[in-house]
């Protein structure tokens, strides 16, 4: 934004006039990538990780609930 702003003040268009607020918006998106990128692994190892629980729990609700119906058919 500020490069247009300049841009209009000066009605040039030097490298010298655009480059500050080039300079400044690059600066602000290597920021941004060095916050996003470890929280987008953060989240896929933390998903991954609640994906696998939830199928050992199934595996384990399955489980248990065959040993039940099988007890209880026993009893009968």
């Amino acid at each position: 934004m500020h490069s247009f702003a300049s841009i209009a003040a000066m009605h040039n268009t030097n490298l010298s006039v655009v480059a500050p607020g080039i300079s400044e918006a690059l600066f602000a998106t290597a920021i941004g990538l060095l916050t996003a990128v470890p929280a987008y692994v953060a989240y896929n190892v933390i998903s991954n990780s609640l994906d696998l629980f939830q199928d050992r729990l199934e595996g384990f609700g399955t489980e248990f609930a065959a040993i039940l119906s099988r007890q209880s058919e026993e009893r009968a």
